[in-house]
């Protein structure tokens, strides 16, 4: 020591000791307490939350698409059904560099450009952990490429899927319609949850019209899954409830004849029966390939479509609109009898032309030289213009207007495939609120022989030769017959829909007008009666002409000098039989001509087809109730 100061202060050194002894333990203590009560609320608190996530890493619920329902005709004949195919999809959180994923799989195989836009599309509305396909329909060999190069495309997927075929192709195209890919506007509309298996959605006919009853319920599976996402076995699975099968009305050989008769030529035909409303065929002619847009038509192609001067993705039977011409005569007939302007024995002369009361235009008829003396009879035989024009001018535009409201001209119909035109019955309130003009009474004429203002859809014309035929009586055109569910097999035949009928005043005089229209096709002198030859069955029935463009009083109409674009329509409306109607059939051949010698022979074809089985190909038609 060194003057007497020790080296050590053993008290000290035990308090200091003593300190830092109890500092540590505190320390420990404090980090002991909060150790536990971190695992505490880890392990008490959020044990649901983290055991969640957990199972989450190893367990993914997968949607299930349903399997849509198929849509077959009145006796059974397949016209909408699924393929297996395989397609190629993508998991996109699976997948580090898209752009190389892409080009590694176009080494492989043929993807087009519209292949990929589809697919990008699709990649900015789905979630990540979502398939999105890329390729539909792969071939054998292709499956075999994709398959062995899968170590080095992760996240692409080989599925097998059911996709949607059409095996009739255009000939019911647009009844049936066909499915496309889901748009970004559909999506916006529909059932997320339900369509998130479904890459598919109804863009037409009846595809459309019924996509409730056919895409069905979307099913659920849990899959416990590996660190690479890839499926190791299913846990738990909640199968999806598949959609509706469909009966419709439509007879495919009775379509296949009405076809068959159009043969080259542009335009419709619809057959209905009178007593409910069922349809029975609806042809538009030229038609497409609906099967060309399940999977996505490339843009070329949908082009060359969409721009075609034949129009064929436009539906006649539904949204063509044309002048119905002299078809509408017995109905203008009807209601001079019904309102009592004239009697069935009232009679007109024709001298070939018809004036208004101080004005120089002659309003012309169809015969040159005219019909002479005319009753109602002889007026809708021969079809006599310069009688319905007298007739029309004292009805009024007011009542005439009104009466063929009540038949349906000028309404949608209703049919419940949608989509329908609803062309157009001209009055004195629709000129001043579409034209703000007056009406004329020259306008009223030309309204008399289906010509002006005035036009009707083949659909429309079909439905109201139909209620024509049961006296007023009018049902809603009906294309789906019944709905089937697969699963318990019960099927629900879907009920004629009954519309107002047409008041009717007297019976006889729709017994006069139907008589009168029965000697268009068995008189000597009817515009129909090339049909008449070995009929077993009366037809009543009236044709019709309608023009493209007018022509100038001192002009004469010349056919064969006419680009065909530019020539008359040629129409047909009938029932048979006349004293029990059992069809209604509308024929529209544009730029035909004649409707008794063009359109006429087409309706024949169809009626034969029903009513007695015999075909322009010699197939036989099952006749259906």
């Amino acid at each position: 020591m060194a003057r007497g100061i020790p080296l050590k202060d053993p008290l000290k050194e035990q308090h200091l000791f003593r300190v830092r002894a109890i500092t540590a333990g505190v320390f420990t203590a404090v980090l002991v307490a909060a150790l536990l009560a971190r695992l505490t609320w880890l392990q008490v608190f959020s044990h649901e939350h983290f055991g969640t996530l957990s199972h989450n890493n190893r367990v993914a619920i997968q949607p299930i698409a349903p399997t849509r329902g198929l849509i077959f005709d009145r006796n059974g004949v397949i016209l909408a059904e699924n393929l297996p195919t395989f397609s190629l999809e993508i998991v996109p959180e699976r997948v580090t560099d898209m752009n190389a994923t892409l080009a590694a799989i176009d080494e492989l195989i043929a993807v087009s450009k519209s292949d990929v836009e589809r697919f990008r599309d699709n990649l900015k509305r789905k979630r990540r952990f979502e398939a999105i396909p890329l390729r539909f329909r792969l071939s054998d060999e292709e499956v075999a490429r994709i398959s062995v190069n899968r170590h080095r495309l992760p996240g692409v997927e080989i599925n097998s899927v059911l996709t949607r075929r059409y095996p009739l192709g255009a000939l019911t195209a647009h009844t049936v319609g066909y499915v496309g890919h889901i748009s970004e506007e559909e999506l916006k509309e529909l059932d997320a949850s339900n369509y998130s298996a479904t890459t598919r959605i109804g863009k037409t006919g009846v595809e459309r019209s019924h996509e409730a009853q056919l895409h069905g319920e979307v099913g659920f599976q849990q899959v416990e899954t590996n660190a690479r996402g890839r499926v190791l076995r299913v846990l738990s699975r909640t199968p999806p409830v598949p959609g509706r099968n469909l009966y419709l009305n439509i007879d495919v050989r009775l379509q296949r004849a009405a076809e068959a008769a159009l043969g080259e030529e542009h335009g419709a035909v619809v057959a209905i029966e009178p007593r409910s409303g069922a349809v029975l065929a609806l042809v538009s002619i030229p038609a497409y390939d609906p099967n060309l847009f399940v999977d996505g038509i490339p843009r070329e192609d949908y082009r060359i479509l969409s721009t075609s001067r034949d129009q064929p993705l436009f539906n006649r039977a539904l949204r063509g609109q044309y002048p119905p011409g002299s078809t509408i005569k017995p109905i203008i007939g009807l209601a001079g009898l019904e309102s009592g302007q004239i009697k069935h024995d009232h009679r007109v002369f024709c001298p070939g032309w018809y004036q208004l009361p101080g004005d120089e235009r002659r309003y012309r008829d169809w015969k040159r030289d005219g019909h002479g003396w005319t009753d109602l009879r002889k007026a809708v035989v021969e079809s006599c213009d310069v009688f319905f024009y007298d007739l029309a001018l004292n009805l009024g535009i007011d009542r005439l207007s009104s009466f063929m409201h009540q038949f349906g001209f000028g309404l949608p119909t209703g049919i419940d495939i949608g989509g329908e035109a609803s062309g157009l019955m001209p009055s004195r309130e629709w000129k001043r609120r579409a034209k703000n003009q007056p009406w004329f009474p020259g306008e009223t004429l030309i309204t008399g022989i289906g010509q002006g203002f005035t036009l009707t859809t083949p659909v429309q014309l079909a439905a109201t030769t139909a209620a024509l035929s049961v006296e007023g009586r009018r049902y809603r055109p009906q294309v789906v017959r019944a709905i089937e569910d697969p699963a318990g097999g019960e099927v629900v035949v879907q009920k004629p829909l009954s519309l107002p009928s047409v008041p009717v005043v007297n019976r006889g005089n729709w017994q006069h007008i139907v008589e009168d229209m029965a000697q268009v096709v068995h008189g000597l002198r009817g515009t129909a009666r090339g049909i008449s030859r070995n009929l077993t069955y009366r037809i009543a029935a009236k044709t019709g002409t309608a023009q493209v463009f007018g022509i100038k009083q001192d002009e004469e109409y010349v056919a064969e000098e006419i680009e065909k674009r530019l020539r008359d329509h040629a129409l047909f409306v009938g029932f048979a039989p006349t004293d029990a109607p059992r069809i209604a059939v509308a024929v529209i051949v544009e730029n035909g001509g004649s409707g008794g010698a063009v359109a006429g022979p087409i309706a024949r074809a169809v009626f034969d087809g029903y009513l007695t089985g015999n075909t322009p190909s010699g197939e036989t038609v099952h006749v259906g109730h």
